[in-house]
């Protein structure tokens, strides 16, 4: 194989402000498939406390001048740009040992989980500074003293130390969610592949789009990095289970409470359910999926399928069609296009997965070994498959991870053997079960699930949609209990809410709403001569008010909105039944035509800035409605959320409606969509 030249980069940290390399002669870093230098990394002689003050002291305070909204856009913005520059990463990405096919998870599975990010936090989270988390507790008979969960982002600053790995989709996974919360980032790549974590970060910044502080990044060791966090700031960590519990236990984090999230060594499992015969889609779908587990980034997958937990009658028929699957592949320099699986990232990894091997040699029997088949300075090993004829017994298949193309094949007799097979991998980030019998899946799903952050199921229905055993999705957690560390990242909102502070907040209804930014029931409302729905965006206060008139309930109304709807449940048409049933005195109303009268009783019928009713939440029917009764609502501006890029927004209003008795008949919010302008 030829080598390809490449200019050997010194790789630079990007703290407090400027880029800065490190005192001492970088250690070099070399092409995974060639043994070229492509960089030299150093971090000796950095000042890493001064760089997490100014992260802290800077970038947080820029970041929180900024609305949710607004630092979701600002990752959008970011993320467009960084598609833009794709091929610039894909070229630096195969130094690393990555197929182009590779390259796509890390790069733009990384930027397109920005974009993710950035969606679900415009749809999800409001457009202000302050998070409010469910609904007012009230404290009080009278509702004069209520609580509320508040969620603000911490002072400090999330310091990420990632994998050699996913050197992209690592990195831009853990900063996306922190920066929405509002929280500065350092990043730490591992050292091996660290040079393409650089370039990326070096277009980041070279944007502008981040401000000032955001985002840093520390290249070469750790030195004494973690000794200086406080608790308020947040360190995240990725890679071996010796190495992440040796952080977890750092002087600095144990006696601040520092939030410590850690994913680990994962021991992943994918079981063939009894069900699956050799002529069954799911037996296809299985082989291919461990198949591709096992080659795809040459086996170095935090995700990986390391355990194949197969029927004792079917380990044969898995082995030979595995078998046939690994002698299609081409190994080779991940540059020529016809290469479907890339080298190991070092010639050290190449060496630690042979020691690994020869571990779990010692209780399972090499089934096949596919040679590398290609001579050269490069870090390339082909599949590995063995087979553990006794693995209740045994111990090293359960706890030995070999990162690289390794599996070890592994019979059971019943789905509750093969879920105990799971568990003794003693936590782990996710396991997959193929079956077509939902006896089987409930079964098997909910037996690992305490064991895994994550099942996956693989039957012929969700064939050409599912997303896959080793792919981590955004708005789903990532992260595992027990020996994989027992962090979560990713899943969505709750991953924002790593990065804050959750905190109840007491006191007078007005008082708590003046912190939260809505109105709660007990403040006083403000009532004009304007109907509210007549108010745009820019006119519209919190509070603004409307009681309305009132309008009596008939049997007629009863009667005509059953025979309309076709809702003729004996409630609301049959006197003797209604009268038997313990919550109704008689015939009573429908829920939605108390609904449906409340909105007859508010809504301004001209053409006006409320755009459309889009919606209702927590609807609750609270007390019965009957003939003679007499209905009004109390309507107020619960909470208003200009959208960044629209020229509407969404408020909230806060909708009462009682009896004649002033007894709450009905609650709800109702969600409309108002013009942030609109002529007088």
């Amino acid at each position: 194989m030829t080598a390809h030249p490449q200019k050997v980069r010194v790789l630079e940290s990007y703290l407090a402000g400027a880029w800065r390399p490190g005192k001492a002669d970088g250690k070099p870093l070399l092409d995974a498939a060639t043994g070229a230098p492509v960089a030299t990394i150093d971090a000796s002689g950095l000042d890493l406390a001064e760089a997490l003050t100014w992260g802290r002291d800077k970038g947080g305070k820029e970041l929180r001048k900024m609305t949710y909204h607004e630092r979701a856009l600002m990752l959008k913005t970011l993320a467009q740009a960084l598609m833009d520059k794709k091929e610039l990463f894909y070229q630096e990405s195969f130094a690393t040992g990555a197929t182009r096919k590779d390259g796509w998870i890390d790069i733009e599975g990384g930027i397109g989980t920005m974009f993710a990010y950035s969606s679900k936090a415009r749809r999800e989270m409001p457009n202000t500074k302050v998070f409010v988390e469910g609904a007012v507790e009230l404290l009080s008979r009278d509702n004069s003293f209520s609580g509320q969960h508040v969620l603000t982002p911490l002072r400090g600053i999330a310091i990420h130390i990632n994998a050699f790995n996913f050197p992209c989709w690592g990195m831009l996974e853990k900063i996306a969610p922190a920066l929405i919360a509002g929280v500065p980032c350092l990043v730490k790549p591992a050292s091996q592949t660290a040079y393409l974590t650089e370039l990326m970060v070096r277009e980041i910044l070279a944007t502008g789009i981040l401000p000032e502080g955001a985002l840093q990044l520390l290249c070469g060791s750790a030195g004494d990095l973690v000794d200086h966090v406080t608790g308020q700031d947040v360190v995240t960590f990725t890679g071996s289970a010796a190495t992440g519990q040796m952080l977890r236990q750092n002087r600095a984090i144990v006696q601040n409470s520092t939030r410590f999230s850690m994913e680990a060594d994962s021991l992943n499992a994918a079981v063939l359910g009894p069900d699956v015969t050799p002529e069954d889609p799911e037996f296809d779908l299985f082989v291919k999926e461990v198949a591709r587990e096992v080659t795809v980034k040459a086996g170095q997958k935090c995700t990986a399928i390391r355990r194949v937990i197969v029927p004792r009658k079917s380990i044969e028929a898995v082995s030979e069609a595995l078998q046939k699957r690994f002698d299609r592949l081409v190994i080779g320099d991940p540059r020529d296009d016809t290469v479907t699986m890339g080298p190991l990232a070092s010639r050290d990894q190449v060496t630690e997965v042979e020691d690994r091997i020869a571990d779990l040699k010692a209780e399972a029997e090499l089934l096949s070994r596919n040679p590398a088949g290609v001579s050269s300075d490069g870090a390339f090993a082909g599949p590995v498959l063995l087979h553990c004829a006794d693995p209740l017994k045994a111990e090293a298949v359960h706890s030995v991870e070999a990162f690289g193309p390794v599996a070890t094949l592994m019979p059971y007799d019943t789905v509750d053997e093969a879920v105990e097979l799971t568990h003794k991998g003693k936590g782990s980030l996710v396991a997959s079960v193929f079956t077509n019998d939902p006896g089987v899946a409930e079964e098997a799903v909910l037996g690992m699930a305490p064991f895994h952050g994550r099942v996956m199921i693989g039957n012929r229905m969700s064939a050409r949609s599912s997303t896959g055993h080793g792919s981590p999705l955004p708005m789903l957690v990532h992260g595992g209990p027990g020996r994989a560390g027992g962090g979560e990242e990713l899943g969505g909102i709750r991953s924002v809410k790593h990065y804050m502070q959750r905190t109840a907040v007491q006191g007078a209804p007005h008082l708590l709403g003046a912190v939260t930014g809505r109105w709660i029931s007990g403040s006083p409302g403000r009532q004009d001569t304007r109907h509210p729905f007549r108010k745009s965006l820019a006119e519209l206060k919190i509070g603004d008010q409307l009681v309305t008139g009132s309008r009596t309930v008939s049997l007629d109304d009863i009667e005509h909105f059953a025979e309309f709807t076709g809702d003729t449940f004996y409630a609301h048409m049959n006197q003797e039944a209604a009268e038997r049933n313990p919550f109704f005195e008689g015939r009573v109303a429908h829920g939605y035509l108390i609904v449906s009268f409340a909105a007859g009783l508010f809504v301004d019928p001209d053409e006006g800035p409320v755009l459309a009713n889009y919606g209702v939440d927590n609807l609750r029917f609270m007390t019965p409605v009957n003939a003679g009764d007499t209905l009004k609502v109390q309507l107020t501006a619960k909470e208003i959320s200009p959208r960044i890029t629209a020229d509407y927004g969404e408020v909230r209003w806060d909708c009462l409606v009682s009896n004649q008795k002033d007894e709450p008949v009905a609650q709800y919010d109702v969600l409309t969509l108002v013009a942030k302008d609109w002529p007088a």
